[in-house]
């Protein structure tokens, strides 16, 4: 870029998908880098802890003003950003409104956009489109704990939630897992199961046998891998799926990027394994959501630090998958070890994938370049 004058390049959607958006494998393998570097402390976030998830607002339940939203599921806007280094060298901003209704008119639950800038000026580089970068960085991370902490025979996934984000990380699970080839869905509507169905069938032929389960436990046992992708709860933790023990296969691995929740006998037992995506995360969400966090937050990992505030959890007990890829923490100990993996989704994910996406695009002309000043009118 040449100073003072200022471009920046936009991506639509159909850019981004033309860059490589929605190549899963790569895409996992750019979040394990992020995880690395998360654990190395190459990163910066927003908060006092510099872990902060972001800066939401959410609407009262009754506005007292015309025009202002009222509260409802999902309804909130959210500005999360963050700064990687390693090869990334990139700050960045994720942007979104989400609001449930927005399916009755045919528009994602969420819409997004991601803004990248120049480290040192803070000079816009990139406006892009993010649903697909959320969706697949979202789907990344857990792949990287199926790469990484599955087992390598895995042949039957069970996903609770076949929503877009599920249907995102069975393509993910399936590209890592070749050995996979028995799906079980549990699902609330028939529409969201469909939907499912027909992805699964167009992007990942490996699956012969996919089975609708008519309650969690048909869709937990026997699986080898679980994925927990539902909409926000709300109620708290009484509402979340609950997985008794015995249901749970020997050397299953249980993903909970939404909510789920187990017993904590199985929790306290030294023999299961506990990963999170990163330790800070959840202890900022537990000085932002005061404890019981679990009952506010529903993601397990906030079950996790509740747990080490009673004293019934020791704080390492809490691993960081970054920790396992950097070989500082041992990774499955054994065919039969049942790992409960907790992945909150953080910005460094976006501007990592947002980054890669960016560079390819500027190498193969992809997008439009925009203009923001030749000078700037105020210096």
């Amino acid at each position: 870029m040449t100073y003072p004058k200022v471009d920046f390049l936009y991506l639509s959607e159909a850019d981004m998908i033309k860059a490589g958006v929605t190549d899963s494998v790569k895409c996992t393998e750019c979040m394990e880098e992020t995880l690395k570097l998360l654990d190395a402390g190459d990163y910066m976030m927003g908060g006092k802890n510099g872990n902060s998830h972001g800066c939401m607002i959410q609407f009262p339940k009754e506005p007292k003003f015309p025009g202002m939203p009222a509260d409802g599921q999902d309804r909130r806007f959210m500005a999360m950003p963050a700064y990687l280094g390693g090869k990334f060298q990139t700050a960045g901003v994720k942007w979104y409104g989400s609001n449930v209704d927005n399916r009755d008119v045919g528009l994602p639950r969420s819409i997004l956009m991601v803004t990248l800038n120049d480290k040192d000026t803070g000079a816009p580089i990139a406006f892009m489109s993010a649903n697909l970068i959320s969706a697949y960085r979202t789907a990344g991370v857990p792949g990287a704990g199926v790469k990484n902490l599955a087992r390598k025979d895995a042949k039957v996934l069970g996903i609770v939630g076949p929503g877009v984000i599920n249907r995102v990380t069975v393509e993910t699970f399936a590209a890592l897992r070749p050995t996979l080839d028995t799906l079980k869905i549990k699902g609330r509507g028939k529409a969201s199961i469909d939907r499912c169905i027909e992805y699964v069938k167009e992007k990942c032929p490996q699956f012969k046998n996919i089975i609708v389960c008519d309650t969690l436990e048909e869709c937990v046992r026997d699986s080898d891998i679980m994925s927990f992708a539902t909409s926000t709860p709300v109620g708290g933790h009484s509402t979340y799926p609950y997985i008794e023990p015995e249901w749970i296969k020997p050397g299953a691995l249980l993903c909970g990027m939404g909510a789920m929740d187990t017993s904590e006998e199985l929790i306290m037992d030294p023999k299961t394994k506990l990963v999170v995506d990163n330790t800070g995360l959840y202890e900022s969400w537990a000085e932002e959501y005061p404890y019981p966090t679990f009952d506010t937050w529903f993601l397990i990992g906030s079950k996790f630090t509740d747990m080490i505030h009673e004293g019934k959890l020791t704080e390492d007990r809490m691993e960081d998958l970054g920790g396992i890829l950097r070989g500082r923490l041992p990774g499955r100990e054994s065919d039969d070890q049942i790992i409960i993996y907790s992945i909150g989704g953080m910005p460094i994910e976006d501007v990592a994938w947002g980054r890669t996406i960016y560079d390819y695009a500027m190498e193969h002309g992809i997008g439009t370049k925009l203009n923001l000043w030749d000078k700037p009118y105020l210096f």
